[in-house]
């Protein structure tokens, strides 16, 4: 990913990017995107980068011994801490729909922007809000005041999120309209296709912002759009 195509990618939302993808691929039906309502704790931007993937749980304690949950804990944070950058974490709840207990709060989300994550997007729980850092979006399943008993339970493998596939390493983009991952096959070609879904939209919106608009000025507006994107 070129650093033209990030600083792009970290200006739009993410149906801007969905309909970008599409439009690259040449055709409708790009699939790979959260469905259903999410929740962000930062509206103000998207979040953009390789996703650092893992599974938690949070309704029971865990069986295993407590040296082996600390021992996956640590193990954790250096996945988190290494790989490509720029970064995201994905992590999955594995309780879901059934969430019980918050993973992102204060202390959590302040340690991963320490260790230079860009942010997070999880099918489970959030809190603190008003409280966490600045420059860390959480888009998360719901809200909610308990840490339950949260644990880690897996590092690294592919997870699911509102019925999208990430696998570690996906490029990812969210917003408060949910996630997609970015397929590989079309990161060349997405910096063109969404500058030219910009122009080809401004065909369509540029008239209908004006004064006068009518449907007559519509008709030869939207005869333009769709030849231009034939």
């Amino acid at each position: 990913m070129t650093g033209s195509l990030l600083k792009l990618l970290q200006s739009v939302d993410t149906p801007t990017v969905c309909n970008a993808i599409e439009a690259a691929e040449g055709r409708r039906g790009f699939g790979a995107y959260t469905r259903g309502t999410m929740q962000c704790s930062d509206t103000s931007r998207a979040i953009v980068g390789y996703a650092r993937t893992a599974q938690i749980a949070a309704a029971h304690p865990p069986a295993e011994p407590q040296q082996a949950i600390r021992k996956r804990r640590m193990d954790y944070y250096r996945h988190m801490a290494g790989g490509p950058r720029p970064a995201i974490a994905v992590v999955q709840d594995v309780d879901f729909p059934h969430t019980a207990g918050a993973y992102w709060g204060t202390i959590n989300t302040t340690v991963h922007k320490g260790l230079g994550l860009n942010g997070a997007l999880t099918n489970g729980m959030m809190r603190d809000l008003g409280d966490l850092p600045a420059d860390f979006p959480v888009i998360a399943g719901s809200i909610g005041p308990s840490h339950g008993f949260v644990h880690l339970r897996s590092i690294g493998q592919p997870v699911e999120i509102f019925g999208m596939t990430v696998a570690d390493g996906d490029l990812v983009h969210a917003d408060r309209h949910g996630g997609l991952v970015v397929p590989p096959a079309v990161i060349d070609g997405l910096e063109a296709a969404i500058l030219k879904l910009f122009e080809t939209e401004k065909l369509v919106l540029d008239p209908a912002r004006a004064e006068g608009f009518d449907i007559d000025t519509f008709e030869a507006a939207w005869a333009a759009f769709e030849e231009s994107r034939t």
